[in-house]
């Protein structure tokens, strides 16, 4: 197969040996059988029959720095850049060159003129500086020339990813009015990740600092599946139905219902929501709760955990009395080093078949 494709190639340049397509062709051939210096020679006919064509010189440029030929791709590359000046290709081509060889003071500068012509390098550029200044926010800064709002947009989501909070929440701070929901909610997200959840509170709510409380506790607001952030958190389930009852409620305009029509997973929580606290800080969490004809080995039970460790710090069984609103609630303390807890309402394990 590898001497039909030569021969074929071969057979091309023959018919058309001033056609700098055939050679290409030719280079492409030798390259995929990994015999580089004769796609390196095909490629220099090519570029001497058309010596203007910023592509082939790119492609004799990155065979050369394959051959270990650093001054030769080099060489291609500037060719590359004259023969396209304003096209960003080229120089974010030439600048990775430079960059690998060690000439940052060059690479750089042509880093940031490409990426501020193509923006589709500029997660890339930030990514590059990032890891050559080894993580340092200021030589990224720097380095990436961060000062557009869509530099600030991509470092901020680079040091979310990174769990650098409180630098991706300086960042957030300065371009928040240009930040789409997509980007916001991504932010979160990843803060959320890295458990930086007092950080990830601050941008899902846009306040100036956490405050520990439930959010929409009386199920006033809109209720979605695959929420995510700060709010109620509702997991489809085919076993159980979570809905707004505006019929039934203890107080309010609303409650929530939770129908369980069969055997659900007891630890699937049916509803949850992530709450800011304080460490070592001291809370009290208050619900009403009804319940009718409710027949289970596993009854409901509303806990707190720790969502970093998945610990359990406190739960209770909800009191089911048909017909009759109860009145609950449960005291805890944060544990040292959480700034985060985890409320949900799933069933405990039954210990009897219904």
């Amino acid at each position: 197969m590898s001497e039909s494709a030569i021969a074929i190639a071969h057979e091309a340049v023959r018919l058309t040996p001033s056609d700098p397509e055939a050679h290409r062709a030719k280079a492409i051939v030798f390259r995929g059988l990994r015999m580089y210096q004769n796609a390196k020679d095909e490629l220099e006919i090519a570029v001497s029959l058309r010596p203007r064509d910023d592509y082939l010189w790119l492609e004799l440029g990155e065979l050369r720095d394959e051959l270990n030929d650093p001054n030769g791709a080099s060489s291609a590359f500037d060719n590359a850049v004259m023969s396209g000046p304003y096209y960003a290709h080229t120089r974010w081509q030439r600048a990775n060159l430079r960059l690998r060889m060690g000439r940052y003071d060059e690479a750089f500068p042509e880093l940031r003129d490409a990426a501020s012509s193509n923006r589709a390098y500029l997660p890339t550029l930030i990514d590059l500086a990032w890891s050559l200044s080894k993580q340092d926010v200021k030589a990224t800064e720097q380095l990436a020339g961060i000062e557009s709002i869509e530099s600030r947009i991509s470092f901020a989501r680079l040091l979310a990813r990174q769990g650098k909070a409180r630098e991706a929440l300086e960042q957030y701070a300065l371009i928040k009015r240009n930040v789409s929901p997509q980007i916001k909610r991504e932010l979160v997200d990843s803060l959320i990740s890295t458990f930086n959840y007092t950080e990830a509170f601050q941008i899902w709510s846009d306040a100036a600092g956490p405050v520990a409380q439930v959010y929409d506790g009386g199920f006033e607001g809109q209720i979605k599946f695959g929420e995510t952030g700060f709010g109620w958190h509702v997991v489809r389930q085919p076993q159980i139905e979570v809905s707004q009852d505006a019929a039934e409620k203890e107080s309010g305009g609303k409650s929530l219902r939770i129908m369980f029509t069969g055997d659900s997973p007891p630890t699937l929580a049916s509803i949850a929501q992530t709450i800011v606290v304080k460490p070592d800080q001291r809370y009290r969490v208050s619900w009403a709760v009804q319940s009718k004809e409710i027949v289970s080995g596993g009854s409901p039970l509303l806990s707190l955990e720790d969502p970093r460790s998945r610990a359990r710090i406190v739960s209770a069984n909800l009191q089911l009395e048909s017909g009759i609103w109860h009145k609950q609630s449960v005291e805890f303390s944060a544990p040292p080093g959480c700034h985060a807890v985890l409320l949900k309402v799933a069933r405990n394990e039954c210990s009897t078949a219904p």
